[in-house]
């Protein structure tokens, strides 16, 4: 950091006594701990996919057992196995969302009449991002709050981690912006850390120690992250009601979407989204998940149970623990805590990277957190459901280098017995078996058509619920619109799919041998990469593409393995292409519209006027531009 002072505007200390977790020593359990009767939902999810996995591994194993199992043939199955079971959970998370939506029709809102009024503290960590954008959005929460004449009392806080003095010069002036049109009743504040010690996780923390005592629950939203007043009331009206709830997380939707991959991101959040959030909120119940941002939390609970110590990392050093939301969850059900997700409050928003790279480079990050999931899975006094939520962070993205080697292993294979890469047995070895069984044209399709079944069925789930209620089809545009969308959407993702793998193949192995990943704010606005950079990044794919081209000209592999060859072939025109903007006279399934798009909601709406107002102001100062 320069010289340049930013001045500082808080409120006096409310110090709360906050103290780092033992990972190796269970806390005692608070009182009133949350009970529940057997839950059946949770048992309608993992039983069916467990079975699903077996009887396809049964399968396997007959078919592979036919000339003696060899141990690569182990290797195999158990990689099968190993990818299928999440594809068959995600399958099984859909049906036990349908039914619980038709065995509870209708969301639970607490009576306003039985509403407590809290102090609730709304924070934003900010580092080196558009003040425009920032306080914008903070501008339009605090109006929509102002009108919705609710029990609680809010105030704001910009925890500002910036490092670039020019930006921070513009926060504190929009800060002053804020302050000067904040509604009646609503204090704002800024803080600008002189250093960012442990970096959001450091931020929140310092917040809560100095001045937490204040606020019965706080409100953590991102830099891009708008809630609408009647969202933010409803979270703090939960925590007011619901003496055990620890944290409430509810499901952002994604807003602002202008790209072809934007745009693919935005439909799919929406149309099917929904269902996997509603399964997982129907099982989870108190062991739910959080996922850092647009979520309520007990201030006193997470001072008390789920402050975050470093880790030991490589060469002894200390460590920050990189993904904490997953962590502070599990800390909070340790500690006695209920951790609730709400997926039908609606007026919850975020925004999504406009092009594949951005995206990208942004889940490198989350790989790397999400991987350290797996040194903490023996954390004691942890639920069971809270160790899987960290598993299955870290699966998420394991299952990348899972499929790539199953897709590497099905080249080898060829389409026939004298084309199998593979074989053990030969003229020049006979005393081994061969290993496998070549694969015949009908055998790779069954298997691929499973497949491509299993990940599709939560899109076709959700598209199907929508097709079939009129009013909802309404909202994107039609049956007709949303159909085609919805073929357009499926087509794009089969495309960008085997690119993803490849690149979440490549964070894995950075994330195991290094230890470091450079920290750069979320490029928020659409950027055109040059084809240098375009080729330098997709390199690998290309490659492999081109690999997969030879064999298949060769008559080496199988034709069904076109679809991914194609992809990996075309990688940089298809990333390209996701940074493209999104024609409005485009026809609309190549439009991808959704309820968002076609009709931005209020808030959604207000908070661009803010924004365009204030960086017109900005301007206007004469400050350095953003």
């Amino acid at each position: 950091m320069s010289d340049l002072h930013i001045p500082s505007h808080m409120p006096p200390k409310a110090s709360l006594p906050a103290r780092e977790q033992a990972l190796g020593i269970a806390p005692a359990q608070r009182g009133g701990t949350p009970t529940h009767p057997r839950n059946i939902w949770r048992t309608a999810t993992f039983v069916p996919a467990v079975i699903g996995t077996a009887l396809l591994m049964w399968g396997l194993y007959g078919w592979f057992a036919s000339g003696g199992m060899s141990g690569l043939e182990w290797i195999l199955l158990s990689m099968i196995g190993a990818t299928f079971v999440w594809v068959t959970l995600s399958v099984s998370t859909v049906g036990v969302a349908i039914a619980g939506l038709l065995a509870r029709a209708r969301a639970d809102a607490r009576p306003k009449e039985n509403i407590e009024g809290i102090d609730v503290a709304l924070l934003v960590p900010v580092y080196n991002e558009a003040a425009a954008s920032v306080f914008g959005n903070a501008t339009a929460m605090l109006n929509d709050l102002a009108t919705r004449h609710g029990p609680h009392r809010y105030a704001l806080f910009i925890l500002s981690d910036t490092r670039d003095d020019a930006i921070a010069a513009q926060e504190w002036q929009a800060f002053e912006d804020l302050r000067h049109n904040a509604p009646d009743g609503f204090s704002v504040y800024y803080r600008r850390r002189e250093t960012n010690l442990d970096k959001k996780v450091g931020n929140i923390a310092e917040w809560t120690r100095g001045w937490g005592a204040a606020y019965e629950g706080m409100v953590v939203l991102d830099a891009d992250s708008l809630m609408s007043g009647r969202a933010i009331e409803r979270l703090a009206s939960e925590l007011s009601g619901d003496p055990d709830a620890g944290l409430i997380q509810t499901f952002p939707m994604l807003i602002g979407a202008q790209t072809v991959f934007a745009r693919m991101q935005q439909f799919s959040n929406i149309a099917y989204g929904w269902l996997l959030a509603e399964g997982l909120a129907t099982w989870a119940r108190s062991e739910g998940n959080y996922w850092g941002h647009n979520a309520i939390l007990r201030t006193r609970a997470f001072a008390e149970c789920a402050m975050l110590p470093h880790l030991r990392g490589r060469g002894g050093r200390d460590a920050l623990i990189l993904s904490h939301d997953f962590v502070e969850a599990g800390l909070l059900r340790r500690a006695g805590w209920s951790v609730r997700f709400l997926p039908r409050v609606t007026g919850s928003f975020e925004e999504t990277p406009a092009t594949l790279i951005d995206y990208v480079i942004r889940d490198r990050r989350w790989c790397r957190g999400n991987l350290q999931h797996l040194s903490l899975l023996g954390t004691r006094g942890l639920h069971p459901v809270s160790r899987f939520h960290l598993f299955h962070g870290a699966v998420a993205y394991l299952l990348s280098p899972a499929w790539f080697f199953l897709l590497v292993v099905w080249a080898l294979l060829g389409k026939d017995a004298d084309t199998n890469v593979i074989r053990y047995f030969n003229e020049a070895n006979p005393l081994f078996p061969d290993w496998p069984p070549a694969m015949s044209h009908i055998d790779s399709a069954v298997f691929l058509v499973i497949m491509y079944a299993m990940l599709l069925t939560p899109k076709i789930a959700g598209a199907g619920i929508i097709a079939a209620t009129p009013r909802a089809a309404r909202l994107f545009g039609g049956p007709r619109a949303f159909l085609g969308s919805f073929l357009v959407e499926v087509a794009l993702s089969v495309a960008y799919a085997p690119i993803m793998m490849i690149q979440q193949s490549k964070a894995v192995a950075r994330a195991l041998s290094t230890s470091h990943e450079a920290w750069a704010p979320q490029a928020r606005d659409a950027r055109r990469h040059s084809w240098a950079t375009l080729l330098k990044f997709h390199y690998i794919e290309t490659v492999l593409g081109t690999i997969l081209l030879s064999g298949l000209v060769a008559g080496l592999i199988s034709l069904w393995l076109v679809p991914i060859m194609l992809s990996l072939l075309l990688a940089v025109p298809l990333s390209a292409m996701s940074g493209v903007r999104v024609s409005p006279h485009a026809p609309a399934p190549l439009r991808l519209d959704s309820p968002n798009s076609l009709r931005e909601p209020a808030i959604v709406k207000r908070a661009a006027q803010e924004r365009t107002r204030l960086q017109a102001a900005l301007a206007a100062a004469k400050l350095p531009a953003e």
